[in-house]
């Protein structure tokens, strides 16, 4: 099956569309996670996106796409299925926590579990109304340092990364969403560049934890996205080694420290075993975050 009948055809819905271009994506080997798990899901994020909408709003399935929605719509399949490309990259911009983000190839594509909890102020963990300082450890196109400003309309956030070309994304999507004057953008390899004389009241941080094995196993798809930001030595614990020994003193007293390590999580425990993780639950599925208080980590380190 192809799509190159989609600008001859006189008649074609939105919901043909997104069947075809499913059953399209079905015939090519491809890796969902991006945004979606499947190959329907994926076709009506791209189908719609070829048409302007939102996959966030409810679409009117009858709508019939115009020529120039079926050209566009039928390029963006076929990227996806023959060079693998995830979908945020074909687009340019994802969803993170609710809110719209510009994508590119200079940072993850944000799939964070952390949106969750973000969305929600972190309220069943802490008081949201104390949160006045935010530091957003490795940003990447800073997404989560974004979300945190909404969700903490309060706090001052910090966003740091070690990438220039991820702090250039994450500006853009600063701009996007007019916080200049909350989000303050920093070039840290980690702690380096930032001031522990102004502790942050959380920590959060998406860092690199896939480990050596899976590195060399990654699907093209995950392969597109900056090794940097994947990529964590033999065990996938190096960088958090270095948040888990740096944290505390970055931190106020009350401060909280919360981790993504993934499916790195079991290696992290055997690794850690006196360090009390609290793992976090979430009700729309994900798993691997930790928070450990700044005593927990004073006490335990």
């Amino acid at each position: 099956m192809t799509l190159d009948h989609w600008p001859q055809t006189t008649r074609l819905t939105l919901e043909s569309a997104i069947r075809e271009g499913a059953n399209y994506l079905d015939q090519h080997e491809l890796t969902y996670g991006h945004g979606t798990d499947n190959s329907l899901d994926e076709a009506a994020w791209l189908v719609l996106e070829a048409m302007g909408l939102s996959p966030l709003d409810a679409p009117d399935y009858t709508r019939e796409l115009s020529l120039s929605d079926k050209t566009r719509a039928r390029d963006y399949l076929q990227q996806r299925a023959m060079n693998k490309t995830p979908a945020a990259y074909i687009t340019g911009r994802t969803w993170f926590a609710g809110l719209e983000f510009y994508a590119d190839a200079r940072a993850l594509v944000p799939r964070s579990p952390l949106a969750e909890p973000i969305a929600q102020g972190f309220c069943d963990v802490l008081d949201p109304t104390a949160v006045t300082r935010v530091l957003d450890l490795c940003t990447g196109g800073g997404c989560i340092a974004i979300a945190s400003a909404y969700a903490f309309a309060d706090a001052d956030v910090d966003a740091a990364d070690i990438s220039a070309d991820a702090l250039a994304l994450a500006h853009k999507n600063r701009e996007l969403h007019g916080l200049e004057a909350r989000v303050q953008l920093i070039q840290s390899d980690l702690f380096d560049a930032l001031d522990s004389d102004t502790p942050y009241d959380m920590i959060l941080s998406n860092p690199p934890y896939v480990d050596a094995e899976d590195m060399a196993a990654l699907s093209p798809e995950f392969a597109a996205e900056p090794e940097l930001g994947l990529t964590a030595g033999d065990d996938g614990l190096s960088i958090v080694r270095r948040i888990l020994a740096e944290a505390a003193d970055y931190l106020s007293p009350a401060g909280v420290l919360v981790c993504e390590v993934g499916n790195s999580a079991p290696a992290l425990a055997r690794a850690f075993p006196q360090l009390p993780f609290q793992w976090l639950d979430f009700a729309h599925g994900g798993e691997g975050i930790f928070l450990l208080s700044r005593d927990d980590l004073q006490r335990s380190y």
